[in-house]
């Protein structure tokens, strides 16, 4: 039911650490004119641990507002589950069209313990959901005889598949045909996933390259793999950018460049600065001053 460029999008911040809500409004737009099919709030990249819990509704309603009826996806990463399964029924009172659950993070759960937390939160939000699996960066991975408990869950129609693997990609199909949708999670094997098979690409760089990443999408699924190549190459550089402990800051400061925004983030992060700032700038730079003329899709 979910396919395609999902942006994990980020928060903005004003300069006293509150929420921008209007700058929010204009980069949620400028993804869904872009021709984004979804959009993810308050994922990792969007700060979610940063955030209160009605902060997260507030950002829920902005990229309602915007989405033209696209589905938002509110992003469930607490450590408790009773917090979450809280946290999910208070996003689906306020519009969300479904969620993406993490594990009770930072907590290293057992598979049983893992099982529990995402049934229990899918249940009490009552609306699909996508699982996050992502043991590189929490230390759980939710395995294929996990996903087997998962199928007789209803709910549970999709995965985000962030393991740094792209042979998972064909063990899930494999295993479990298109009962799942399948999305790539990592932005420098977003091409080589969706090569083989994945349905959609929950992105972080098309938050300042939108055109560029949904063009990478559809020309993989209209078989024009060719042309793809040709811009994901170029998008090289930059999808580098999000697998790091800095994607936050990093791909922040890619939209300050790329779509003139900002990079105001919440503490305990601070801005990039310095020798590392200024090789991101670089990278930045570079690209812009590269920047493909698309092919038509």
């Amino acid at each position: 039911m979910w396919k395609g460029v999902y942006p994990a999008v980020t928060t903005k911040f004003t300069t006293d650490g509150g929420l921008d809500l209007a700058e929010m409004e204009r980069c949620f737009a400028l993804q869904f004119e872009a021709g984004v099919d979804g959009m993810i709030v308050c994922g990792s990249l969007g700060e979610n641990m940063a955030l209160e819990p009605d902060e997260k509704l507030e950002i829920l309603r902005v990229a309602k507002s915007v989405s033209n009826g696209k589905p938002v996806l509110m992003t469930i990463c607490e450590s408790a589950t009773r917090r979450a399964a809280a946290a999910a029924a208070a996003a689906a009172k306020a519009g969300a069209d479904g969620f993406m659950i993490l594990p009770g993070v930072p907590y290293k759960s057992s598979p049983r313990e893992t099982l529990n937390h995402i049934s229990s939160v899918a249940s009490a939000g009552s609306l699909p959901v996508m699982v996050y699996n992502n043991p590189v960066s929490y230390g759980v991975d939710v395995s294929i005889a996990m996903f087997e408990e998962l199928a007789k869950n209803d709910l549970i129609v999709a995965m985000k598949e962030s393991t740094d693997d792209v042979r998972r990609v064909t063990d899930v199909i494999n295993a479990f045909g298109s009962r799942f949708d399948v999305f790539t999670g990592v932005d420098n094997l977003a091409l080589e996933s969706l090569v083989v098979g994945a349905d959609g690409w929950v992105a972080g760089l098309v938050v300042a390259f939108p055109k560029e990443t949904v063009a990478i999408y559809r020309l993989v699924k209209a078989g024009r793999i060719e042309e793809a190549l040709a811009v994901y190459r170029w998008f090289r550089p930059l999808l580098d950018l999000d697998v790091s402990t800095f994607l936050v800051q990093q791909i922040k400061l890619s939209e300050v460049l790329a779509i003139g925004s900002n990079d105001r983030v919440r503490e305990p992060r601070l801005p990039l600065e310095g020798e590392h700032r200024a090789r991101v700038v670089a990278v930045i730079e570079r690209a812009l001053a590269t920047r493909p003329t698309l092919p038509a899709f």
